[in-house]
């Protein structure tokens, strides 16, 4: 009987030795598996977002316009394409309409028409109609005017902005 139950334990331990190893490696193999799903994935996106900040920081993106201040250009809540190359490549021209950061509220974007650029003399009305005077738009900034003046708060109110602050040329 002794000798059957050492049989039996020695079969026992080799079973579970065996058995063990198995499960080890079927562990490691998953483990591995989705350890290397898990690190591709986090690459695609880190990839991809990367593509996608580049598109919409130097290609450009779709944007919404709020608000009466361009009508009757561009309606209220209309959406439109605004390319950022323009803003890093050719230039912004008199007469483009841009998006840009608001210079009283950097956390809101504005969609003006570039009336003067540097260096320009500007003929400024005062938003009651009955003064006018001549402004300047100093090296670095443009002169934005939205094309509805009733109702449009623009350089007018704030001055000219810095070019730094265009985001891109609506087309």
């Amino acid at each position: 009987f002794s000798g059957s139950l050492a049989a039996a334990l020695k079969i026992e331990c080799i079973v579970e030795q065996t058995y063990g190893q198995w499960w080890q490696s079927l562990h490691r193999t998953m483990l591995r598996g989705v350890l290397g799903k898990t690190f591709r994935l986090i690459g695609y996106t880190i990839q991809y977002g990367c593509i996608a900040h580049c598109a919409f920081e130097y290609v450009g993106g779709v944007l919404m316009c709020s608000g009466p201040s361009m009508e009757p250009t561009i309606q209220n809540s209309d959406i439109v394409f605004a390319e950022n190359l323009s803003r890093h490549f050719y230039g912004i021209q008199r007469g483009d309409i841009v998006i840009a950061k608001s210079p009283s509220d950097p956390k809101s974007n504005i969609c003006k028409r570039v009336i003067g650029l540097e260096g320009d003399k500007i003929l400024t009305n005062s938003p009651s109609d009955f003064f006018k005077s001549h402004s300047y738009v100093p090296t670095g900034h443009v002169w934005l005017e939205g094309d509805n003046l009733q109702n449009s708060t623009d350089s007018r109110y704030y001055g000219p902005i810095p070019y730094g602050l265009i985001r891109g040329r609506i087309f």
